[in-house]
């Protein structure tokens, strides 16, 4: 049996049962599309494709969320299509193999309306420094990473888009915070 509660609801909303976790109530597709399509984008970059391979995946992507949409069970959305993602980019990256291409290893850059001209030298050098430390992690730690620490997703929604338990999660992000901050004081002590 699985019932669907609706964030945000009144103070006199029944509160789910005991061990059912508050699911979010899923919008129509265009509108899903329009919220999550930068997200997708952002992940697939991160995941290690190039623009023009992201914007073909996030396509796929989004075809397997209009296929499955009816049948979405889950707390979370965003770490559902993660979870296609991470599958639809590692498909890719089969391909791209036996075609014998290489998937792009140049990250992708920064969306966010701090990518001005306002943004210092040293924050687009730091940023790009993160980038190549993200690209050297392997998928699952990246993947715990770029979740937790930049998609601001809770820890059950990144053990659930990745398909593991909880532990491993924290496992996951542990190493991977300790490979970033090692390599970035490098890269410090590389400039100075």
């Amino acid at each position: 049996m699985s019932q669907t509660f609706v964030k945000g609801g009144s103070e006199n909303d029944e509160a789910p049962p005991i061990g059912v976790e508050k699911m979010e109530a899923l919008p129509a597709f265009p509108d899903l599309f329009r919220a999550q399509a930068p997200f997708v984008c952002r992940c697939l970059r991160r995941l290690g494709l190039s623009a023009a391979d992201a914007d073909d995946v996030c396509q796929e992507v989004f075809l397997v969320v209009h296929r499955k949409l009816g049948g979405f069970e889950g707390p979370s959305v965003r770490a559902w299509i993660y979870g296609i993602c991470i599958r639809k980019a590692s498909d890719f990256r089969k391909l791209a193999y036996k075609k014998r291409e290489r998937a792009s290893a140049e990250m992708p850059e920064s969306e966010s309306p701090a990518d001005g001209a306002d943004v210092s030298l040293e924050g687009r050098r730091a940023l790009a420094r993160l980038d190549r430390v993200l690209t050297e992690l392997d998928e699952d730690k990246r993947a715990a990473f770029i979740l937790y620490e930049i998609e601001g997703l809770s820890l059950q929604e990144v053990a659930a888009a990745c398909e593991c338990p909880l532990q491993t999660v924290y496992s996951r992000l542990a190493s991977a915070r300790r490979k970033i901050e090692q390599a970035l004081t490098e890269g410090r002590e590389e400039l100075q």
